[in-house]
């Protein structure tokens, strides 16, 4: 149980981290902004109670002190500046560090070095008073004067139930101090239940048998009030609600619970035209427990206090309940793999299931195939959606990235994204990391030119990376492009002559040479620099994408600027593929590329005899396409009649000529081994339903032959 609290810890703390390392990177651009400033003391604020209960206490200590220099800034007695920014960016970085190894001696003498410099920073702002202690609490108490300083906030009221489990503190949770947290907030009722505490000779010293009912009015938001019960078990429950302060100081017993809905308007009816007390009554009659009426009550008495304090001020029209918010658990990314290779499976024997029904050809057990497939559509369908992930959980770490390198380098660089709600496989993202790093690496060295030249060329100073993702069919296309200087075409071509790479008699299209970036070892950097030159990156990013089945290209116009082109798989997992047959063997093209298929005769003369690749006419468009057996080298017989299945690569259409359209294939991807790996054509392989192997067509590769085959026609 430990083990499970520690590792969900660290899941939340890094999430935290990565939200605030996002906060703050919004925070410099708007350092006014009140909401962002309370979204960072806020996560200070958690880190540092959820460290502090799981034992982590450097990190805890290390993490109050920016809390409290954050406190200023929200207080409006510090300023955001953009050394403050980078102060905590540091520190941001440093608890991930402490995370990772609290008792590092390095990492310890880091804090206190970190920490100095906050101190001078916070002493600029100081007052003489200020400076004798350092504050403990973990807010602050509001003195008169202080709220007379500063714009009071709104203060709402909330029902608060909370519902421990039993074992809540065998796993290390206090739950006293999440209630005295709670108090800390403002004005505070708190009710306890111990209905049901056991007798003496079997009460358990390691379970927990209250529950509480708080009654809260705070000027804190519902975001801080759940903050509290962060890191809370699966099994314990808490229940929010916001209740209107208005004139509610007059609210009677049952008013609140009929808002509450623990009893009718006709129960209360009935119980009002009695002459008895009505909690009496309604605990006699079992309409409601003795514990609604005591909660119920010591609202009526906190809600009459808080009007009697706040009667000279104008009564606040009543607050719109928030709308609930949507709930999720975490789930180890190993068990989402193990069930997405189970679907994989249970898609396979459905196959076997279907290919069996129809040759014993028994209608019930068609019925029943039929009835299996679509349920396996769905639990596929469910299973990819709980993989796909935005593409903008990445995206939101590359403007820390960029941020870096203009300081290291000396140059003002805007990111600017769009698409981050795109959505691809978590597989998928987790392995466009690095390829992205290197690419947007690549621009800021290369790419952006330093402000003076830019000035020069007649260019804003500052100079902008665009990251862009959009949905194409089943694939992400993703662009990282810039407007700096663009590749140097003659220059690259002397120096890949001088590596060896190619001859000096060598002609190659301007396409040709911007491919050899790609190529290992390959820098046109006059220099090594922490950031690039060492020719190590570009052709890293051209083999780890293809490795997830896709393409990288490259279009630059020297002094406009450079753009490069990731078309990436929607997911590496389940496609649906169009079945066809060359030759008496079973091919696979994804459906996703597929625009229509066509009627071809042998005695038609759109096709040149032995041609690998020519052309067709469709709808009055003029498509080039390729035989498929000559492709593969196939001597068979040709039948009489054969299909053109015509595919698309966003703008740029091809057909493929094949014998037989079987029809729609639910294809599970299978790899063709590193024998294959090097055999153009295919990306991969799926089992049939009678356990014969039937290979998936690379479109991108074939684009790609007839792409080359027009150049040497030309």
């Amino acid at each position: 149980m430990l083990d499970q609290m520690s590792s969900v810890f660290f899941d939340e703390a890094n999430e935290l981290l990565d939200n605030l390392e996002n906060q703050l990177l919004v925070l410099e651009d708007n350092p006014t902004d009140s909401e962002t400033i309370s979204a960072v003391f806020r996560a200070m604020h958690t880190i540092k109670g959820s460290s502090a209960m799981f034992g982590f206490d450097v990190v805890s200590k290390f993490t109050h002190r920016i809390e409290s220099v954050y406190d200023m800034v929200r207080n409006g007695q510090a300023p955001v500046t953009k050394n403050l920014i980078s102060l905590t960016l540091t520190a941001r970085d440093h608890i991930r560090d402490l995370l990772s190894d609290p008792n590092n001696p390095d990492f310890l003498a880091q804090s206190q070095q970190i920490l100095s410099d906050f101190d001078d920073f916070s002493s600029e702002y100081k007052s003489p008073s200020d400076s004798e202690s350092e504050a403990q609490t973990i807010t602050p108490a509001r003195t008169e004067n202080s709220e007379e300083e500063s714009p009071a906030k709104e203060e709402k009221t909330y029902r608060i139930k909370f519902r421990p489990s039993p074992n809540i503190m065998q796993n290390g949770t206090r739950v006293e101090l999440l209630i005295k947290e709670l108090v800390e907030f403002g004005t505070a009722t708190v009710v306890p239940f111990f209905n049901n505490l056991p007798e003496l000779s079997k009460l358990d010293p390691e379970q927990c048998y209250f529950s509480w009912d708080i009654i809260l009015t705070t000027s804190k938001s519902e975001n801080d009030i759940e903050d509290v019960f962060i890191f809370l078990d699966s099994d314990s429950s808490v229940k929010i609600e916001q209740t209107d302060i208005g004139f509610s100081g007059n609210k009677k017993l049952g008013e609140i619970l009929l808002e509450r809905k623990a009893m009718t308007q006709k129960d209360l009816d009935d119980i009002l035209t009695k002459q008895k007390q009505i909690g009496q009554m309604l605990v006699d009659q079992k309409i409601v427990s003795s514990e609604e009426v005591a909660s119920a009550l010591a609202e009526q008495k906190h809600l009459k206090q808080i009007k009697e304090h706040s009667e000279k001020k104008e009564p606040s029209a009543p607050s719109t309940s928030a709308a609930p918010a949507s709930q999720s658990i975490r789930v180890n990314s190993e068990k989402l793999d193990q069930l997405l290779d189970l679907v994989g499976e249970m898609v396979t024997f459905n196959a076997r299931l279907n290919q069996i029904s129809h040759d014993i050809k028994d209608p019930q057990l068609m019925q029943l195939s039929e009835l299996c497939e679509r349920l396996i559509h769905s639990l596929r369908d469910t299973s990819m959606d709980m993989r796909m992930l935005p593409i903008g959980t990445i995206f939101s770490k590359f403007r820390r990235l960029i941020r870096d390198l203009a300081n290291s380098l000396g140059k003002d660089i805007e990111l600017v994204t769009e698409g981050a709600e795109t959505e691809l496989d978590k597989t998928v993202i987790e392995k466009l990391n690095d390829p992205l790093i290197h690419l947007i690496r690549n621009s800021a060295d290369h790419g952006i030119e330093l402000p003076t030249v830019r000035i020069a060329q007649g260019k804003a100073t500052k100079g902008l990376v665009k990251l862009i993702a959009k949905h194409t069919g089943a694939f992400v296309t993703i662009t990282i492009s810039d407007d700096g200087a663009g590749l140097n075409h003659q220059r690259i071509k002397e120096k890949a002559i001088e590596k060896g790479l190619i001859s000096p008699t060598e002609t190659l299209s301007d396409a040709e040479v911007a491919e050899l970036i790609f190529r290992p070892g390959f820098s046109t950097a006059k220099q090594v620099s922490d950031v690039s030159g060492r020719g190590v990156g570009m052709d890293v990013v051209k083999r780890d994408i293809a490795s997830l089945g896709g393409t990288v290209s490259v279009e630059s116009e020297e002094g406009k600027g450079s753009s490069f082109i990731l078309k990436i798989p929607l997911t590496l997992a389940i496609i649906e593929g169009m079945l066809v047959q060359i030759a008496g063997a079973n091919y696979v093209i994804p459906l996703a590329n597929i625009t229509e298929c066509i009627e071809f005769l042998p005695e038609d003369d759109r096709i040149e005899e032995n041609a690998l690749c020519s052309h067709i006419t469709s709808r009055g468009q003029y498509i080039p396409c390729i035989q498929m057996r000559r492709f593969f080298n196939l001597t068979e017989p040709i039948p009489q009649e054969q299909k053109v299945v015509v595919v698309n690569d966003q703008n740029q259409k091809i057909g493929i000529v094949v014998d037989k359209v079987i029809g729609n294939h639910q294809t599970v991807i299978k790899p063709i081994g590193k024998l294959f790996k090097n055999v153009a054509g295919f990306s991969g392989s799926t089992i049939m339903g009678n356990g014969s192997v039937a290979l998936i067509l690379d479109i991108f590769k074939l684009i790609q032959v007839v792409n080359r085959k027009e150049q040497e026609d030309a």
